[in-house]
């Protein structure tokens, strides 16, 4: 008795990409120390920053030749109020499962989806994963368990007999520290060994990629490993069994 995981002509029932726009820091700094960065200055006869309980206030006077300007090729932001603006960009994300598993006899089955962010904030960028149901991976009434690892997370995807569970792992130039290792161990260190430190999915985001520098036009790119595994014996009812996960990237 076979049973199919994801229908392969589905390209994002699995993971669900999020574009995600923000208005938050500048681009670059302007002058910059062993201690201090200032990231945009301005010439001007009066302003400055003010709060109150209720309100934050962060004004200039006196300021020439300011405001938005837009053609067909270029929008120019001129003066310190127009330049608070960063941009942030996500794409990729198309997965799918590899072929069916026994529902009987068990096995693994394994996946992956590349995501790029690309942001020009100086202060870099966050990416979070979460899943939209609980457990991740459903059919109907039925659902495949999200992988509990033992250790945080586990380095090694462990499916004992009566196991069955569905469990990710991000890899890449900017894998969040909880995902990183010593070779033995994850949470430590600051190796990224391939298909290693492996966590469930819940409906609560977690951080799985994160930069303190801007990265644009090239991006930085996270594949995040999805796998399926069911032992030996335990008897699952067929199905197509359909997890669907957002990922989310935010400017800092």
């Amino acid at each position: 008795m076979l049973w199919r995981l994801l229908d392969t002509s589905v390209l994002t029932v699995l993971l669900l990409p999020v574009l995600f726009y923000g208005m938050n820091v500048v681009r670059a700094q302007v002058m910059q120390s062993n201690s201090y960065q200032i990231q945009s200055d301005s010439i001007n006869v009066g302003g400055g920053f003010s709060t109150s309980t209720n309100y934050e206030l962060e004004s200039t006077a006196g300021e020439i030749a300011t405001g938005p300007s837009d053609s067909a090729t270029y929008s120019l932001r001129a003066g310190y109020q127009q330049m608070q603006e960063v941009y942030i960009a996500i794409s990729g994300a198309t997965t799918t499962f590899l072929g069916d598993l026994g529902g009987v006899t068990g096995g693994t089955s394994n996946a992956s989806a590349t995501i790029t962010v690309t942001t020009d904030s100086p202060s870099g960028y966050a990416l979070y994963i979460s899943s939209v149901d609980s457990p991740a991976m459903q059919s109907g009434a039925n659902f495949i368990a999200d992988y509990v690892p033992l250790g945080d997370p586990d380095f090694v995807f462990a499916t004992g007999d009566t196991d069955a569970h569905f469990g990710y792992s991000p890899e890449g130039i900017d894998v969040a520290s909880r995902f990183l290792d010593d070779g033995a161990d994850c949470n430590t260190d600051t190796g990224n060994t391939a298909l290693a430190c492996w966590d469930g999915l819940a409906t609560t985001t977690e951080m799985i990629a994160t930069d303190s520098d801007a990265n644009h036009p090239n991006g930085a790119t996270t594949t995040i490993h999805f796998r399926v595994g069911i032992g030996g014996v335990v008897n699952l009812p067929p199905g197509l069994y359909i997890a669907t996960t957002t990922v989310t990237a935010i400017p800092l």
